[in-house]
């Protein structure tokens, strides 16, 4: 990429001067134009500028989708500072973690989150300030409150001192310890990841795009950042909770692309009473975190014949790694296609040596989307990161199994760790089985991902009780909803008298998840 934009906030700005009237995002029944985006997150920069956020700082912004979300994030940027954003159906204990792992400065926060938020914030030390999205909570810790921040006079931020290798985001996702690690990601990262996805989807300024999934998912996030850099409006709910009232939403807004995982389109391919001619302005569909069966593109081409469907792999490490042609989609159905633009994907076997088309090894990326690391965690780095073919350059190990054509396209196989990804967020079975284990009635617990025909791959938990103790499916399940996100939750749990180990006295993981494929 040359010539475009050096950080991600000059995207809004540049968007705000060619189209300062054309709503930039729709809520509910809220919309906001580029031009007052640009305003309110120029006021809200200049704010947290007043409470001492400067170059570098960190800012939880901890919202469900909404225009106050989106603004929180570009205000963030304009300040300098990097954002984080949490999922708003975090606990208290992940919270905790995430506001110390990387130092947060201070949070913006949803009111109706006070709770949770006056459970932590005493014990966060870095935290030294809090933005309530509307009026403060009750019993919470005081802070200032954005519609009394928004309505003041128009301010600009002071100048940040900022280059293109400075940190834009950290993305948390779920590491093989079981704590979440917190990838790094530039504006440079982020510019240029942004322009190939809007380049190879042919995102134009007339685009209407709907974004059902949380923006502290990257994939959601890249929905409003590609929009702000095209002049395109995004759509945004909450979730996919409820198909019908999104779907309907969809008509009434003239959606023109549906960015999706594998959950969200085999949901929409049981809803019978709707198919490509209830929306005939979509002209795209596109699907990452996991692979689509071929069985579900099939089915997708017969209901929406005349809609795009771009079938993508990405990792948070990188955002998007490659993506599918529709056109080719006929005989590369199982193929998630090949290198995005300006990036380079090849597969190695266990010495980091490229291997013939056809065998299965671990696919590498280079190009400017990769990360700078993980915060705090070098060893972790060490193990995604290593030197490329260019002397001084690091390129990222994915960690997943591929396969490779003749013509550069690649396959996926599988995992090569444990985690697995259900409703398109990863899962960390070290992470539920920590909770797991603290249910005193619970002597050993192990977690696996079986397969489900609508989540992709589903939360099985096995447990074994202590002597003498007793413990239902509905406690376990009760105590995770508790404790972890919703699709973290078990779907599955199974009690049992012990559970398999190896020769060296470890759960055998692999057994577990060939006895539950069987009894599946």
């Amino acid at each position: 990429m040359t010539g475009g934009p050096t950080f991600v906030h000059d995207f809004l700005a540049q968007s705000a001067t060619r189209r300062p009237d054309h709503t930039a995002i729709i809520a509910g029944d809220r919309r906001i134009t580029f031009a007052a985006l640009d305003r309110d997150s120029d006021v809200l920069a200049a704010t947290l500028q007043d409470m001492g956020v400067a170059r570098g700082d960190r800012v939880a912004i901890f919202l469900d989708n909404s225009i106050e979300l989106v603004t929180a994030v570009f205000a963030t940027l304009k300040a300098g500072a990097v954002f984080v954003n949490v999922n708003p159906t975090t606990k208290a204990d992940k919270l905790h973690y995430l506001l110390d792992d990387c130092r947060v400065k201070v949070m913006v926060a949803q009111s109706s989150l006070g709770p949770v938020v006056a459970e932590v914030a005493p014990q966060a030390a870095s935290v030294t300030g809090i933005i309530w999205s509307h009026e403060a909570p009750a019993k919470a810790p005081k802070g200032e409150t954005l519609p009394s921040i928004l309505a003041g006079t128009n301010r600009k931020p002071a100048p940040t001192g900022l280059i293109d290798i400075d940190l834009c985001t950290i993305i948390y996702t779920s590491g093989s310890t079981g704590n979440p690690k917190g990838v790094m990601l530039t504006h440079r990262n982020m510019t240029n990841t942004a322009w190939a996805i809007s380049t190879y989807l042919r995102n134009t300024p007339d685009d209407v795009v709907l974004a059902v999934l949380p923006l502290s998912f990257d994939y959601g996030m890249y929905q409003v950042i590609t929009g702000a850099r095209v002049g395109f409006t995004v759509v945004l709910e909450k979730s996919f909770a409820f198909p019908f009232e999104t779907l309907k939403r969809m008509i009434e807004h003239k959606v023109t692309g549906l960015p999706g995982v594998p959950t969200i389109f085999a949901r929409m391919l049981q809803l019978e009473k709707f198919n490509g001619r209830d929306f005939p302005t979509l002209r795209y569909m596109s699907n990452t975190a996991a692979a689509l069966p071929p069985a579900h593109i099939k089915r997708m081409r017969e209901l929406f014949p005349d809609t795009l469907i771009f079938s993508m792999y990405g990792l948070t490490e990188c955002t998007r790694v490659c993506y599918l042609e529709p056109e080719r989609l006929e005989d590369k159905i199982s193929s998630v296609g090949k290198a995005m633009p300006n990036s380079e994907i090849y597969v190695v076997d266990e010495t980091g040596q490229r291997v013939a088309p056809g065998v299965v090894g671990e696919l590498v990326i280079r190009g400017a989307n990769v990360m700078r690391g993980y915060w705090g965690k070098p060893e972790e780095t060490a193990k995604r990161l290593k030197p490329g073919p260019i002397e001084g350059e690091m390129v990222l190990h994915s960690g997943d199994q591929f396969w490779m054509d003749s013509e550069g396209f690649v396959y996926f196989v599988g995992r090569t760790d444990e985690i697995f990804k259900c409703r398109g967020e990863k899962v960390s079975p070290k992470e539920i089985e920590h909770v797991l284990y603290a249910i005193p009635e619970v002597v050993e617990a192990a977690v696996v991902g079986v397969e489900d025909a609508i989540d992709g791959m589903a939360v099985k938990a096995i447990v074994v009780p202590r002597e003498g103790a007793e413990i239902t499916e509905a406690a376990v399940r009760k105590h995770c909803r508790q404790h972890l996100e919703s699709h973290l939750v078990p779907k599955h749990v199974e009690i049992r008298a012990s559970i398999p180990k190896t020769a060296t006295g470890k759960i055998s993981k692999k057994e577990l998840a060939a006895a539950s494929a069987g009894a599946g």
